[in-house]
């Protein structure tokens, strides 16, 4: 196995995207200079996949970290695999390519390697990323899917991304893709919530059978935003049987969460800002759960979401009524 690659997957447009990604979201208490700093740690650890968005409203920070991290000699850029998202006020065709090249320009780089659609649901077009009426109603947008997809196909053609694809998609909303007249290219992933106890079997299945590879959020659990997160949800990391499984391979319960996905064959988001959790997530490589313990993880499964995107509940693209 071509070392450069051995924890990598291949895509379906002949890119190759690390199987272990940095996740950037931070919550809105955190200075965005949090996320320069842990970006940097992250590289220097070994993270070669960061996953950053528009909305996550740091990508001027994120952008020079990865700089940084070039100009010391860490890394050359095409050493590092950079995920944007286009969030939902974007969706409308004539949006996509301004609204990468905003992110390009915050980021002060030339080309990203991913950029996928972050929700399936559009929202209004402004500067407000959740557009809301006098009453506080997000305000929704309606915009057909195949022609914001052919945007981003634009963008891959002009250069702009090397690879294209999407995000809290179900199997109907991937069918309406791969069944557009005139598809020039798939979409590479779907990213999605993603967990033990969430753990999305139907949808990986759909998506191997696609050549789709499935990207995870929350993988750990949740960071808990309250604007997203009910208060009373589970705490993933505290269940007993994660916590007995860790115990016996000497790790800790979200070593074993981050590692039962790459199992499974699944690219896996790990965000922390905390240097010491960074370098933990980061080991996952040295060690392997045996089919028992992958088992008894499946047995956790009970279809628990923690983010359920109920504002845009209303909209006819509201991803999670399906099963999957």
């Amino acid at each position: 196995m071509d070392l450069k690659h051995s924890r990598s997957v291949k895509l379906n447009d002949g890119h190759f995207m690390p199987v272990l990604a940095f996740g950037t979201l931070a919550s809105d208490d955190v200075p965005k200079s949090k996320a320069a700093e842990a970006t940097k740690m992250a590289i220097d650890v070994g993270f070669r996949h960061i996953d950053a968005a528009y909305v996550y409203q740091n990508e001027k920070e994120v952008g020079q970290a990865i700089r940084d991290k070039i100009a010391d000699g860490t890394v050359k850029r095409e050493d590092i695999f950079y995920t944007t998202k286009l969030w939902a006020t974007f969706l409308r065709p004539e949006l996509v390519r301004p609204a990468l090249e905003r992110s390009l320009k915050n980021l002060q780089l030339d080309y990203v390697d991913l950029f996928i659609i972050h929700i399936p649901t559009a929202m209004k077009p402004g500067e407000d990323l959740i557009p809301k009426d006098v009453s506080g109603k997000v305000i929704l947008d309606t915009v057909d899917l195949r022609d914001t997809w052919e945007a981003l196909e634009k963008c891959k053609d002009a250069g702009l991304t090397k690879s294209i694809g999407v995000s809290n998609f179900n199997h109907k909303l991937l069918e309406m893709i791969l069944n557009k007249p005139g598809l020039k290219y798939k979409p590479v992933c779907n990213q999605v919530e993603c967990h033990p106890y969430l753990n999305q079997s139907k949808l990986l299945e759909f998506c191997k059978s696609k050549d789709i590879v499935l990207v995870a959020y929350s993988a750990l659990g949740s960071q808990r935003d309250p604007t997203w997160v009910e208060k009373d949800s589970p705490i993933l990391l505290e269940d007993p049987i994660m916590n007995a499984i860790a115990k016996k391979h000497g790790r800790n319960p979200g070593q074993v969460a981050l590692r039962y996905q790459v199992q499974r064959g699944v690219v896996v988001l790990a965000k922390s800002f905390n240097e010491k959790r960074i370098k933990e997530n980061f080991q996952i490589f040295d060690f392997e759960l045996t089919p028992e313990d992958m088992k008894a993880i499946d047995g956790l499964n009970r279809n628990f979401r923690f983010f359920q995107l109920l504002i845009v509940v209303d909209h006819p693209y509201y991803p999670f009524s399906e099963e999957y």
